[in-house]
């Protein structure tokens, strides 16, 4: 997870690193302000994926996680399938219903409970799966209306850009089930105080468990759905060794979980660590990995390697 926090000749550089260092994905967070950082510099994040997508060739990029907050399903499907067309291919498009936070309190005041929310999250999820694989969208819902939209020239991906969906709770579940192609979760919801890693297994577990049900609830094969989870806020620790990193990715994986997200090391809270662990566990276990995988998504000890000054 790369904050967009730099100018552009310092972030170009973070995320051509990334995909040299070898991993796979690399993301950043949707947000008009993050939560600590509200009068630190911060930058869009379609810009900065297109910027990255240029500058890059291999590694998958994507938004972490966009939402109906301050974004409308037509605008962000457009914009969508740009970004994809200048990365070519190399795209996810993340997804979540928002959480009430300052973001929402910017741009719309209005108070909305998790119920309503969740209400207009299925309708975004549905015009966005919509949009973004048909040539022309109709579409009335109670959240959402529009007429003969069209999109062209569409993905490069067939039959769209693939959706990572954020969610924790039964519905979210099911849509993810449904429309995702991963499943994200940053570990037990409702906290911002970083609990050791070794404390949120069993969170984690649970939240899997759940997430198997609500695949058969689906008729979706359990199997077929890739499991991300995204350090640093919840889940704390991942990056303060090698060793914690190894055993991090090894609990996880076990559990299921195929990318394991990690965020760039900044020199203060939050996110603090050193880019020298970083680069250490590219070298001592992202290298080694992805040579015996001969070509193969790269393996870390539980999984593949996730992107993003994070790895999966």
């Amino acid at each position: 997870m790369i904050l967009p926090e730099h100018r552009w000749p310092v972030a170009r550089r973070r995320w051509t690193l990334a995909e040299e260092l070898g991993f796979d994905h690399a993301w950043t967070y949707d947000q008009l302000m993050w939560r600590w950082l509200r009068d630190e510099t911060w930058f869009g994040a379609v810009p900065t994926l297109s910027a990255a997508a240029a500058v890059t060739s291999r590694i998958t990029l994507g938004t972490m996680v966009a939402t109906p907050t301050y974004r409308h399903p037509v605008t962000l499907a457009k914009e969508v399938m740009s970004v994809e067309d200048i990365a070519g291919g190399r795209f996810v498009c993340g997804l979540g219903a928002g959480a009430g936070g300052l973001d929402d309190r910017v741009v719309d005041p209005t108070e909305r409970s998790p119920g309503e929310r969740a209400d207009r999250f299925a309708e975004f999820v549905e015009l966005m799966d919509l949009l973004l694989r048909r040539r022309s969208t109709s579409y009335t819902g109670t959240h959402y209306r529009v007429e003969d939209v069209p999109m062209n020239p569409g993905c490069l991906t067939g039959p769209r850009v693939p959706f990572a969906l954020a969610a924790t709770g039964p519905r979210g579940m099911r849509l993810a089930a449904r429309y995702a192609a991963t499943w994200v979760t940053a570990g037990p919801p409702g906290r911002f105080d970083a609990l050791p890693y070794e404390q949120t297994v069993g969170g984690v577990r649970e939240q899997l468990d759940r997430l198997d049900a609500a695949c058969e609830a689906t008729g979706r094969d359990p199997a077929t759905l890739d499991r991300l989870l995204l350090t640093g806020a919840m889940v704390g620790g991942v990056l303060d060794s090698v060793e914690a990193y190894r055993d991090a990715a090894g609990r996880f994986g076990e559990l299921g979980v195929t990318d394991l997200v990690v965020h760039w090391p900044r020199d203060s809270f939050p996110y603090r660590a050193k880019t020298e662990v970083l680069e250490t566990i590219a070298e001592e276990v992202l290298l080694p990995a992805r040579a015996g995988t001969a070509g193969s998504r790269t393996a870390a000890p539980a999984g593949r390697t996730a992107g993003t000054g994070g790895t999966a």
